[in-house]
């Protein structure tokens, strides 16, 4: 949390406007239309004052009233503020429209992209980050977008109009305005300087509470089983008041170059306008309709300029945001694919390991020369204490990473030359922890494929001892699964998880602990339904319990990322190696294993 935060240069914030309007393009229609909107919305603001001039100084001064011309320029003057009216309620809601549509494809953009994200991405991002960067970074573009191409075109408009028709009133004045303009522009580059740092730290500090209330969320029942309910709040603080101290930075700044600054040079503006007709009166009349236009004028130029200033905030976070979700788009730590064109396919389930080796982190290998072949049919299982590379080789083998050293093969062919929607298809995976998704029952078993009828859903929960239960709830396949499933039992989202897998008929079954959260009665239901659904499958099991793989093919026993044992039950018992001091272990046979020690 003390990290420091790197400023994003001008440059950089030029580079991530660029991309942003660039989203804009194929809503060129609208946006001219808007723009076309704008410009006669200017025209009627310059328009105001010149008609209240010719008013002043053509009738009031002269003490020529007229019924005839005054109501032609009342009409007229009234017209143009009515159409105003409904042309600027038009151009707000095609700018806010197409900002909406805008924000609608980069959301859908960003949340493709995370799904496209390999797992080693997610390992080193929190979740609530990832959570900030889709929601709140993205809402803070549309702001953006209302205020670029807003406010930010129509006051640019705007004061080019008014610059002409000050000329056009009287060129010595209005060249004296413009000296104005560099002080404007050296307090815009001064606010975009200060404020881009503290708008970034605010960001960062935002997205890091995100994911410290995802984190608390998540885990809720172990902070209140563990009475760490003081330790995250304090934490939670520290965040806080990181994030209240960027904010106090930028509103200071807000307060300082904001508003007070460009009053400031609004009041110099006024006193050179006044200073001037007041000296041009010792020689010559002066024109009060001249005098209102020009003060008139100037009131319109700040109020752009002011708007302009107000709106930079919201510019600054939006750029502050995007370089955000720009940098989850451009995440080159995607989940492995193959992109050739050949187009392979699993028929048998022959899979084999040469010589794998693997590194989350590119520095120690968890992984050491794995090798072993499973023939189809076959139960391979994997065993060994925590952290002995077991869920590493499923992981590599569901494509999940991307492996340096060796390969994998599956019917002879290297996995990196099967599309991932082949190997999916063909794969069944149960976990130890079964995701449940928000939905009923028969859609989280069905998964969205349409190649599953209700009567393959049926089959698949009956076959694993699902039915029962299923049909026990409220509303039976169609009752309602809460977030994760967390009205279930473990066990009772286990049996659902393993529907799913046998509904798809997967070619190859790779089974992490699958039976560790049910009972005995429904465990040996479900191993008796396993011995006949691994017939012309082959299987891939991790085991912690070693009852539940003693009819295995084969058996690898895995120390330190390494394959130290391998061979059936019996054969592996009669080693007296790692595998039967496991089993002595697990059986409650200390005085043997100690025996076995010596």
């Amino acid at each position: 949390m003390e990290e420091k935060i790197r400023t994003i240069s001008a440059r950089e914030q030029r580079i991530v406007l660029t991309r942003l309007l660039s989203y804009s393009r194929p809503h060129k229609k609208l946006i001219l239309l808007a723009f076309f909107c704008l410009f006669l919305t200017t025209i009627g603001d310059i328009a105001g004052p010149m008609l209240v001039k010719i008013f002043i100084d053509d009738y009031v001064t002269k003490n020529n009233i007229v019924f005839g011309p005054l109501s032609v320029l009342a009409g007229a003057y009234l017209t143009i503020q009515v159409l105003n009216f409904f042309i600027s309620y038009f151009q707000l809601l095609t700018f806010q429209e197409i900002a909406l549509k805008i924000i609608q494809e980069l959301r859908v953009d960003i949340f493709s992209k995370v799904h496209q994200l390999g797992l080693k991405y997610f390992d080193q991002t929190p979740g609530g980050s990832t959570v900030s960067r889709i929601t709140n970074d993205t809402e803070a573009i549309k702001d953006m977008f209302v205020t670029v191409l807003g406010t930010f075109v129509q006051s640019f408009f705007l004061l080019g109009g008014i610059l002409i028709a000050m000329f056009f009133l009287n060129v010595k004045l209005a060249i004296f305005c413009l000296f104005l303009l560099p002080l404007l522009y050296f307090v815009i580059k001064k606010y975009r300087e200060h404020s881009s740092k503290f708008y970034q730290e605010m960001r960062e500090r935002l997205s890091q509470m995100n994911a410290k209330i995802n984190e608390s969320l998540q885990g809720m029942a172990i902070i209140q089983v563990f009475n760490q309910e003081r330790r995250l709040r304090k934490e939670f603080k520290q965040v806080n008041d990181m994030h209240f101290s960027a904010g106090m930075k930028n509103i200071k700044v807000d307060g300082l170059l904001l508003r007070p600054a460009i009053d400031l040079i609004y009041v110099i503006a006024i006193m050179i306008v006044l200073s001037y007709f007041g000296i041009s009166s010792f020689q010559s009349p002066i024109e009060l309709g001249v005098l209102y236009a020009f003060i008139n004028y100037v009131d319109r130029f700040f109020e752009p300029v002011n708007q302009v200033m107000q709106r930079l905030s919201l510019f600054q976070q939006a750029i502050i945001a995007a370089t955000r979700v720009f940098k989850v788009l451009d995440e080159g730590e995607l989940a492995p694919g193959y992109d050739g064109e050949d187009v392979n396919r699993i028929t048998e389930g022959k899979i084999e390991f040469k010589n794998i080796c693997f590194s989350y982190d590119g520095k120690r290998d968890v992984l050491k020369n794995i090798s072993f072949t499973a023939m189809p049919g076959e139960t391979v299982a994997l065993v060994g204490h925590t952290g002995s590379g077991k869920s590493s080789i499923i992981n590599l083998m569901m494509r999940f990473y991307e492996f340096g050293k060796g390969d994998i093969l599956i019917d002879d062919v290297s996995i990196k030359n099967y599309a991932n929607e082949e190997l999916r298809r063909k794969m069944g995976l149960v976990l130890q922890d079964p995701f449940l998704f928000f939905g009923t029952v028969k859609d989280n078993i069905r998964l969205n494929n349409e190649e599953i009828s209700d009567s393959d859903i049926h089959k698949a929960a009956e076959f694993v001892q699902a039915h029962r239960f299923i049909e026990q709830l409220q509303d039976g396949y169609d009752h309602k699964v809460v977030e994760r499933g967390s009205t279930f039992s473990s066990g009772q989202r286990q049996l659902i998880a393993f529907a799913r897998t046998i509904a798809s008929n997967p070619k190859i079954l790779v089974l992490d602990e699958a039976t560790a959260n049910i009972d005995t009665e429904t465990e040996e239901a479900i191993l008796i339904a396993l011995e006949k659904l691994r017939r012309g499958r082959t299987t891939i099991a991790i085991a912690h319990r070693l009852s539940t793989i003693q009819d295995a093919d084969s058996i690898l026993v895995l120390h330190q990322g390494e394959i130290v044992e391998r061979g059936t039950h019996q054969q592996l018992l009669q080693n007296q190696g790692l595998y039967y001091k496991m089993y002595l272990l697990q059986n409650g046979l200390v005085d043997k294993m100690e025996d076995a020690v010596h």
